[in-house]
């Protein structure tokens, strides 16, 4: 249960919100027609007659499209419907050729699901179910530009027809933080399915956040529904304006008008578009041109094959191989990452040290240099082979970082950087023996000091050896020389 709360004038508010995500699917053609979906080409270079809506032209499925909406709803446990079907939703815009969208609305392919939330990053345990109600699939309309002549808007239809899934949740969200949540969850699901790229920036991926108010304990309120938020920041931003907006609006003796809103990102407000619509505003109607979809046992069996190992699992497995629940969290929330970490322990890495290195060092390094995972100059393999040589004392800690810092510049491999500068760590106690006799020699004071009962002075001799050793000392060995060397 969550503690967010609206303080009013009269009290305590609670926010319910649930959220409507639009999921472009990962294909190479459109839902209805073989018309290309690359991001940012040319207006109305990828635009077949289908989608032109030109008269004659029939719809035809696109199985791709349809298995991928499958898949992802195998991977939040949804009820998979044997037999769906398509409906017209009508209504009139500009970029809308046909004058109406293909949509489900009555028989959706996937039916309801959940997906298990962690509102609090720094405590990854406390997790919350969010229910999804439905994902359906329908095509998008064009794109509007009214920017681009001072008295005319165009049209670009390369977007017409492109196949998105709507992924419906139920209204279960009780703070911004739990949306927030449940949209990095559910982008981190269909990227590792592979059915949508999450991409928010180029819109491949876009929310619809419905947000209504209400004193705890009370029933549901009017809903506002504030439409294309395309980030997990805006959305959070979003749903702490609209439900402040309304408590305020009520407490002021008004009331909240059923409406959609828009979400203006310089001043993180929200501001009415239109009243909202209801169903039957659309004349939905079974679309006579599309048979319903009714999909054989054998390619739903396929589709379940092909899932990989979902986040949730993945961090189940990798708190089993004991790295903290934290760390786990941070490795499976990128698909990307979480390859690169399997191929670390593939390469022979220790799952604890491996994480403890990744999650600090690389993902430290790859943030200072505007990197990502994708883009790192040092690969799994590599970094196996620079904590072998950790492991096996030839590096210490620092001498590690060093070579780091040095496969990070060259993308050389540590052995050869190793070889190359001398970075190689000693355990030879000759030379370590002879380093701390000359450091004591040269520290009276604090050798009477220590040998007097001042123990914390040990650290001085320690840091004097390996200094004096350009760091390459094995820290182990110089620890044990300098006890019996001091007693």
């Amino acid at each position: 249960m969550s503690d967010y709360r609206i303080q009013g004038a009269t009290g305590e508010w609670e926010v319910v919100i649930g959220l409507e995500v639009h999921a472009q699917v990962t294909s190479n053609a459109k839902l209805f027609s073989g018309a290309a979906t690359a991001f940012g080409a040319e207006p109305n270079t990828q635009v077949s007659l289908v989608d032109a809506a030109m008269p004659g032209m029939l719809p035809v499925p696109n199985m791709e499209c349809i298995r991928q909406a499958v898949r992802t709803g195998m991977a939040i446990d949804a009820t998979i419907n044997r037999w769906s079907r398509f409906d017209r939703k009508n209504y009139f815009y500009a970029d809308l050729p046909q004058g109406y969208q293909i949509s489900q609305l009555y028989h959706p392919l996937v039916g309801e699901g959940a997906i298990e939330i962690s509102p609090d990053d720094r405590n990854p345990d406390a997790t919350k179910t969010i229910g999804v109600e439905r994902i359906h699939v329908e095509q998008d309309a064009g794109k509007l530009m009214h920017d681009q002549h001072p008295t005319r808007s165009y049209v670009d239809l390369n977007r017409s027809g492109v196949a998105l899934m709507e992924i419906v949740s139920r209204p279960d969200m009780r703070s911004p933080a739990e949306a927030g949540a449940y949209l990095r969850k559910l982008r981190a699901i269909l990227r590792y399915v592979g059915s949508c790229d999450g991409n928010m920036e180029e819109g491949s991926m876009r929310a619809d956040v419905n947000v209504s108010v209400r004193k705890v304990g009370d029933e549901l309120g009017t809903r506002t529904e504030t439409k294309n938020v395309n980030s997990v920041r805006f959305v959070m931003a979003a749903i702490e304006y609209e439900a402040k907006r309304q408590v305020e609006v009520i407490e002021d003796g008004g009331r909240i008008v059923q409406e959609t809103r828009l979400f203006n990102v310089e001043s993180g407000t929200t501001r009415s578009m239109r009243s909202k619509e209801d169903a039957h505003d659309y004349r939905y109607f079974p679309d006579p041109d599309l048979l319903p979809l009714e999909l054989e046992e054998a390619f739903l069996a396929d589709c379940r094959a092909s899932l990989p190992e979902l986040p949730d699992a993945k961090r189940k497995r990798y708190e089993g191989l004991g790295i903290s629940a934290y760390q786990a969290d941070v490795l499976t929330a990128e698909v990307e990452a979480a390859r690169w970490f399997d191929a670390l322990l593939e390469a022979g890495a220790k799952p604890v040290a491996a994480a403890n290195w990744t999650t600090s060092e690389l993902f430290g390094a790859l943030n200072r240099t505007g990197r990502d995972i994708a883009t790192s100059p040092v690969s799994p393999s590599q970094a196996a082979e620079l904590l072998a040589l950790v492991a096996d004392g030839t590096l210490s800690g620092s001498l590690a970082k060093q070579v780091f810092e040095v496969m990070l510049e060259t993308g050389d491999a540590p052995a050869r950087i190793v070889e190359d500068r001398g970075l190689k760590q000693t355990s030879d106690t000759g030379a370590i023996l002879a380093v701390i006799a000359e450091v004591i020699a040269r520290s009276p004071n604090q050798l009477a000091q220590y040998r007097g009962g001042k123990e914390t002075l040990f650290g001085y001799f320690v840091g004097q050896t390996m200094k004096a050793m350009g760091g390459k000392a094995n820290p182990a060995v110089v620890n044990e020389l300098l006890k019996k060397a001091l007693a």
